[in-house]
């Protein structure tokens, strides 16, 4: 490579790639002294102490006594040693702020407990109606809690610490010298953290010590990629896909994980495997969140805990057959049959189907079952909870009209599973039989969050092609086509193009898409409900629609907000797998 080229690589490099030299970046490290704990309370500042400091050469210094307007407490005078004689005739704080800002302009600021210090210059700055400046700021007692091990001192207090590092000026609970004695111990910790590959001040603001030496090495697998949504498979030195995941900035996300902000011990694991990381850039980010679910879906890896087996769902069927029944299947057929789903959990399921046997009174029985049929009944027909088709004691007709109910109330209206099951409830409850009543809820709830999921699947699914745009961030339009419930196409639309014309195109390009038999989408149903849920955002526009995407104005959705609240105390006591069709549910389509 030649030095032209060099020379452009360099000057094209962010500072996220080439991070900060610790050494090149000026601090203020601040110390307050205070009359309490919060500003919010009515506690004042009574000192201001701060050192200016780069390359570990100090640059200046800052410090005044400042009048409280109040007493100060005796507790807190003998712990500092600033008493009300000695702030009287101090500026107050209007005067002082504005110079300490002055002071520590274009610097990292640095605090022992920062949120303490940075909390209290805010709020006045925020009293006196000042803009508070972007700083960066660094928190030398939380980085020590990374670092310092009980080994090493008894706790990070700043005089622990100041102990620890030889710190040339003792903290005494005076602003200047808790602040002098906070830039020896950020040193020190600058120091400690070199020996461990942390340089930089993005590598120092992400570190922790959970992430190993090694991890941090490979931080160079993250700066092929671009600052741009899409997709990131991390591979092993076989090439076979770890985990897949999604950012809005990917080479921002990647090196994360290599430079500390990413904790988790199996991600740990994961990124000690890794020998390449690949992006797929995107134009957009729902194509970003559909590209993962695909990839996901193709590769399974092993990482990745949720989305990697979309195919293991079920689905609740009303049989095409002389005497129709609920089954529970795991693929759709273009049978003519309905269905209900798809559920994630096989017992979500159940209960969704056990709900609708409360309210219609159809055979539970397994197996295909003649017109006319000569069986011993069962003990539900025995109990008046099953017409009882197999010993003949149901007329064709009535049973046809209660198949008839429950194919309206699948493919429309839930009223009457919503209104038996309720006054089952209300019965149950008035008796103080609770558990049972609960039971009834659970299923109703089931049932009510699974009709509302597949009308809004099937709303979407049976629209041949849907074209739909949003401005993003940059003012430029990213334009999205689904077909049958699937992404076909994406794309932003150019500056000086005609919009019209270039959408067009983009329908012209897009994937051929084929429907799904009965209800299912053409994609998985994770994928069609995150399309869902972008279409129902705010500031979506609809450009195309061949079709009809509407849902029953009668449909399960409007009994969602009371069983909403129903499946939440129940997400409590329910393992996460069983919850995944529990989700809550977005707006309507519009």
């Amino acid at each position: 490579m030649n030095s032209t080229a060099v020379s452009r690589w360099e000057s094209q490099r962010s500072f996220d790639e080439l991070g900060r030299p610790l050494r090149d970046l000026t601090f203020c490290v601040v110390d307050l002294e205070t009359t309490g704990g919060s500003a919010a309370g009515g506690s004042m500042i009574t000192e201001v102490g701060a050192v200016k400091v780069r390359g570990g050469e100090i640059l200046g210094e800052f410090q005044t006594l400042v009048n409280p307007n109040q007493a100060i407490p005796a507790f807190i005078a003998v712990l500092t040693g600033i008493t009300d004689s000695m702030v009287a005739t101090a500026p107050r704080i209007e005067q002082v702020l504005p110079q300490f800002l002055e002071f520590a302009q274009g610097c990292v600021l640095v605090a022992h407990n920062a949120p303490f210090d940075v909390g209290f210059l805010k709020h006045f700055a925020a009293e006196q109606g000042r803009p508070w400046p972007g700083f960066e700021v660094l928190d030398t007692a939380r980085l020590a809690r990374r670092v310092i091990t009980r080994d090493d001192a008894p706790n990070c207090k700043l005089g622990s610490l100041a102990t620890l590092f030889g710190a040339t000026t003792t903290p005494n609970h005076r602003a200047l010298s808790d602040a002098r004695a906070t830039v020896d111990v950020m040193h020190g910790l600058f120091a400690r953290l070199g020996g461990l590959g942390v340089h930089t001040l993005e590598e120092l603001q992400t570190f922790s010590s959970r992430v190993s030496t090694a991890q941090r090495k490979k931080r160079h697998l993250a700066e092929a990629l671009p600052h741009a949504p899409g997709v990131y498979l991390f591979r092993d030195d076989r090439d076979r896909v770890l985990y897949v995941g999604t950012s809005k900035d990917l080479r921002t996300r990647v090196r994360s994980y290599f430079t500390a902000s990413e904790t988790r011990s199996r991600m740990g694991e994961m990124v000690g495997l890794t020998e390449t990381v690949t992006g797929i850039e995107c134009a957009t980010a729902l194509e970003a969140e559909v590209r993962e679910l695909r990839l996901i879906a193709e590769h399974k890896p092993k990482y990745n805990r949720r989305s990697r087996f979309p195919e293991r769902v079920h689905w609740v069927k009303l049989t095409v057959e002389p005497w129709p029944r609920l089954s529970l299947v795991r693929q759709v057929l273009d049978d003519g049959a309905e269905y209900l789903g798809p559920f994630g959990s096989k017992k979500v399921a159940e209960r969704a189907v056990a709900a609708l046997h409360e309210t219609f009174p159809i055979r539970q029985c397994g197996g295909r079952m003649a017109r006319l049929p000569s069986q011993t009944p069962c003990a539900l027909g025995e109990m008046g909870k099953c017409l009882s088709p197999c010993d003949g004691s149901v007329e064709t007709e009535v049973y046809d009209g209660v198949v008839t109910d429950l194919r309206a109330t699948l493919t429309g209206a839930p009223d009457a599973v919503v209104a038996s099951l309720t006054g089952r409830m209300s019965t149950l409850s008035v008796s103080e039989r609770f558990e049972e009543a609960a039971t009834i809820r659970d299923r109703l709830t089931s049932f009510v969050r699974s009709a509302s999921r597949t009308q809004r699947l099937r709303a979407l699914t049976r629209c041949s092609e849907l074209v739909a745009a949003r401005r993003g961030d940059d003012g430029r339009w990213g334009v999205h086509v689904v077909r049958h419930g699937r992404l076909a196409a994406v794309g932003v639309i150019p500056p000086g193009a005609h919009a019209g014309e270039w959408v067009k195109q983009l329908r012209a390009g897009a994937e051929t898409v084929s429907p799904g038999p009965g209800p299912t989408p053409a994609a998985t149903a994770e994928e069609t409900e995150k399309i869902l849920r972008w279409l129902e955002s705010d500031g979506v526009r609809l450009v195309h629609v061949d079709g009809e995407w509407s849902s029953p104005i009668s449909g399960a959705r409007k009994h969602l907000r009371l069983h909403d609240a129903a499946g939440e105390s129940r997400d409590k006591l329910v393992p996460f797998d069983d919850r995944r069709d529990l989700r809550p549910v977005h707006q309507p389509a519009r």
